[in-house]
């Protein structure tokens, strides 16, 4: 019972809310946002790009087994210099596009570099022999030589290291939806009855559709960030200093000048020979199962026309393998590395059983199943490069060297397979089975020297208390002068 006389001390009551970052929700839901923008209007047009990219290359394949070789009288090795020619033009204009693209237009450049590939494209149904068709191959190389060095410059301009492998996996998956799209249309191209050959309505129709695209892209590539039309001026700047802070260095080419100090890092850092061989040993095979792909099936009992369908789960498993390791690239910072020695080791058993004399036509398409994991190796290779890499001209650089081992591996790979050993292409097998061991090597080399680098710089930065690189954001340095960066495995 309370006294009367007691005097009531009135109780102040504070309830303690949790603390809520109202900037930091704001900041999070903003970046979600305008990344989501971003990804709807870049990726469907470099998936999209890509799939012309590769249709190109693949309907050579089933126009072998069109009539192609027979109509343009090739004999020989002749059809194997005609899937080599196009990387001697792609190397003749490797390193001179890494140039242009930092100091032309990008998105204007890749639009028109299209349009004249689609054009290039149509005219190869008008070639009659091989003179012809080694010529149009080898302009169809230079002007293809802009779009894979364009789309890495964009996607490390654009997105963050964390946020690269997902997208450079996303438009280089294109690769294989494109031959999915390349099959079947082949299929019913190749029942049209025509005084023009099905063989050279495949290159009339892809080359035209290709030039269409080049001028949708001309109206819906943007340029830079700066000039973008799809994001508006808050959300440039968003992206600016996302990129800048997050992302792989200077990318604007206005500030990015040509620095030869950079370009003799490259030549002298251990890991672009790593690129340098990886590259070379997965497009060796590639090169040659991409240009006697169909010739093979047809060798394994099938006629012309199912050539072009028994080839379509190909393009499905390495489409989804693309598209998950760089899922799970992008995920996981140190996994890479594993996840290339993972593509290539069912190549590593196919290549072997197809080689085997000893399996029959059925377990030799299985075996010829297992091969199409092994391009997913190339874009973990190159989103791997691209997030280890930084300064303008070091980027630039790298990135015409492994072109350039690009092109010596698919110049090479169709020279394996040998027409005195149709339709079982002993060597070449042997090759593709040879290279894709060695990338395991390459990749497992690759892991170990960056986990190295990736400790001196964690011990050097827990002896020094301050940041190094702290000073590094906007200006034009090098993976190697950023001492706080630490390398993506």
């Amino acid at each position: 019972m309370i006294s009367k006389d007691t005097e009531e001390v009135p109780v102040e009551t504070t309830i303690n809310l949790p603390s809520l970052d109202y900037h930091g929700f704001y900041d999070a839901v903003v970046a979600r946002r305008v990344l989501r923008k971003v990804d709807w209007c870049l990726m469907p047009i470099m998936f999209i790009t890509y799939n012309f990219n590769f249709i190109d290359k693949i309907i050579l394949s089933s126009a072998a087994v069109f009539g192609l070789r027979t109509d343009t009288h090739l004999v020989g090795q002749q059809y194997s210099w005609v899937s080599s020619i196009f990387y001697f033009g792609y190397l003749a204009w490797t390193y001179p596009v890494t140039i242009l693209i930092q100091k032309l237009p990008v998105g204007r450049y890749v639009s028109i570099n299209t349009i004249i590939w689609g054009f290039i494209v149509a005219c190869t149904a008008l070639c009659t022999n091989f003179g012809g068709l080694i010529s149009v191959r080898f302009l169809l190389g230079i002007v293809e030589s802009t779009t894979t060095p364009a789309f890495v410059y964009i996607t490390s301009t654009w997105y963050t290291r964390e946020e690269i492998p997902l997208r450079t996996g996303t438009w280089f998956a294109g690769n294989s939806f494109g031959g999915f799209v390349a099959s079947l249309l082949a299929y019913a191209i190749g029942q049209i009855e025509s005084p023009i050959a099905p063989w050279q309505w495949l290159f009339i129709i892809f080359g035209v559709a290709t030039s269409l695209w080049g001028i949708i892209m001309l109206f819906t590539l943007p340029d830079s960030i700066e000039s973008s039309r799809f994001v508006d001026e808050e959300e440039k700047k968003h992206v600016l200093n996302k990129v800048a802070q997050a992302g792989t260095g200077e990318t604007n080419r206005t500030t990015g000048t040509w620095k030869s100090e950079q370009a003799i890092e490259c030549l002298i850092d251990p890991k672009t020979w790593v690129f340098f061989a990886i590259s070379i040993c997965t497009q060796i095979p590639n090169s040659g199962t991409q240009n006697f792909g169909n010739l093979v099936l047809k060798g394994f009992g099938f006629t012309s026309l199912q050539t072009t369908l028994v080839g379509i789960p190909s393009s499905f498993i390495s489409f989804f393998t693309i598209l998950v390791t760089g899922w799970l690239a992008g995920k996981y910072s140190n996994l890479t590395c594993y996840l290339i020695v993972l593509v290539v080791l069912a190549p590593v058993a196919g290549s072997a059983l197809i080689y085997s004399p000893k399996v029959g036509n059925g377990v030799k398409l299985f075996a010829y199943y297992l091969l199409a994991t092994g391009p997913g190796a190339l874009p973990l290779s190159m989103s791997l490069m691209s997030t280890n890499y930084k300064g303008v001209t070091k980027k630039m650089t790298v990135t015409a060297i492994l072109f350039l081992a690009y092109c010596i591996g698919n110049i090479a790979g169709p020279q394996f397979f040998k027409i005195s050993e149709a339709p079982t292409y002993t060597t070449a097998f042997r090759s593709i089975m040879i290279c894709y061991a060695l990338v395991i090597v390459e990749a497992l080399g690759l892991r170990f020297y960056l986990s190295w680098m990736n400790a001196k710089r964690q011990q050097k930065l827990a002896e020094n208390s301050a940041i190094v690189g702290v000073n590094d954001l906007g200006r034009d340095t090098t993976d190697w002068q950023s001492s706080d960066m630490l390398y993506r495995l």
